[in-house]
């Protein structure tokens, strides 16, 4: 499904700007700046849901030695 925004005007000429001197889109750099954006706010919500179930004893932790020592990694 399309997407519409309206951007601040000084983010529209930044953004109108970078595309005319690099020749790509503006939908490029801005498909890309979301994806970037989005895979942050997923691990920041992922990380949350994991102090949550921590601090509910729902979860344990796992030391970095033994966690390297798993994988093999211990040196």
């Amino acid at each position: 499904m399309p997407l519409s925004i309206r951007l601040p005007s000084d983010v529209e000429s930044r953004l109108s700007a970078l595309a005319q001197r690099t020749g790509r889109s503006k939908t490029f750099y801005a498909t890309e700046a979301i994806t970037e954006h989005l895979e942050d706010l997923e691990d920041l919500y992922l990380a949350e849901q994991r102090l949550v179930e921590l601090r509910a004893g729902k979860s344990d932790t796992v030391s970095l030695d033994e966690l390297m020592a798993r994988y093999g990694l211990a040196g």
